[in-house]
């Protein structure tokens, strides 16, 4: 059995999770990446406003376009998106150490320091790399979910309205979704009233409703790609959530049950639950194998069944979450 230690996540074990935590921040800091890429290559050129403290960002980005010609030459006198994040952030941070505790931040710190950076390093494209603005406002979006995602799911955050939700929850009874919906909807519906960029203004589908001096069916369509981004990055993130933590809960019927069980215990590194059930066409005493384990290591123990026990009946059922020791943690609101 040695051959399957090579897929061995073994939770317990100190050196490894050392391991898993190096793992986890550089997921964090290589994962924010697409993210950033999406933000300066689609939703900026596009000059889209989508939600979260990125939405805040790049609405100062547009409104103080030329205002500073001196300071900020590159970004053609704009403040950049980086700067605004960075200082944001830090704020926020320092307010969530006093408030929630500062064991909370030391993740966000590393996702805050590697958004600012990846804004910082990656140029901000005179044109998007996608033209249509449906198609950037879906594809931009679904990227940027996926990069969240992957950030999430190594227990990071990249900062914004995080934050915020978390500080607000603290002192009031109310929902983190329902605190980041509301500041999403207010960032994008910001939207409506800012200037129209040229890219809208010069754009052929446009020119007809330009003509018609009716400015305010452009400023919803400016609206609703914010919203198709958002709804398109929300979705992402839930799909690869519910990918990264799904969990297959085993039910393993067989005479060699304590060889199984071991190998399981020990090799996959599961708990293992041995139930006394009754066979009741035999009438025989049988023991019942009970296992949970994650998506990726069932192979792994179907084939230590087969090995044991050819002729071992097994039953797999999908669960949508698993909490606790070895799976996610238990988390409140």
């Amino acid at each position: 059995m040695l051959r399957f230690h090579q897929y061995v996540n073994p939770h317990n074990a100190p050196s490894q999770s050392r391991t898993r935590t190096v793992f986890e921040y550089l997921a964090i800091i290589f994962g924010i990446f697409p993210m950033a890429l999406m933000v300066n290559w689609v939703l900026l050129p596009h000059a889209f406003v989508g939600g979260g403290l990125t939405g805040i960002c790049s609405v100062i980005y547009y409104v103080t376009g030329g205002m500073f010609p001196s300071l900020f030459p590159e970004y053609g006198g704009a403040i950049p998106v980086w700067l605004t994040t960075f200082v944001f952030n830090a704020i926020l941070l320092i307010i969530a150490g006093l408030t929630v505790g500062w064991r909370f931040t030391i993740r966000t710190m590393v996702g805050v320091a590697a958004i600012t950076f990846w804004y910082r390093v990656i140029p901000i494209l005179p044109e998007p790399i996608i033209a249509d603005p449906w198609l950037g406002a879906i594809i931009g979006g679904f990227v940027f979910g996926l990069s969240l995602g992957c950030v999430l799911a190594a227990n990071g955050s990249s900062g914004g309205t995080d934050i915020v939700a978390m500080i607000i929850n603290h002192y009031h009874n109310i929902s983190l979704g329902n605190i980041m919906l509301a500041c999403d909807i207010i960032i994008i519906a910001s939207a409506f009233f800012l200037p129209l960029p040229d890219s809208m203004m010069h754009d052929a589908d446009n020119l007809q409703i330009l003509k018609s001096s009716n400015l305010q069916i452009l400023k919803i369509k400016r609206v609703l790609y914010g919203v198709a981004m958002t709804i398109s990055y929300t979705v992402a993130v839930d799909w690869l959530m519910a990918r990264l933590h799904r969990s297959v809960h085993f039910l393993i019927y067989s005479s060699k049950y304590d060889e199984i069980a071991t190998a399981i215990n020990t090799t996959v590194n599961r708990g293992v639950t041995v139930l006394d059930g009754t066979g009741w066409y035999s009438k025989q005493p049988v023991k019942v194998i009970s296992v949970l384990v994650r998506k990726p290591e069932s192979s792994l123990v179907m084939s230590l069944i087969h090995e044991i026990d050819p002729n071992a009946l097994v039953s797999i059922a999908d669960v949508s979450g698993v909490f606790g020791s070895g799976f996610d943690k238990i988390k409140g609101k």
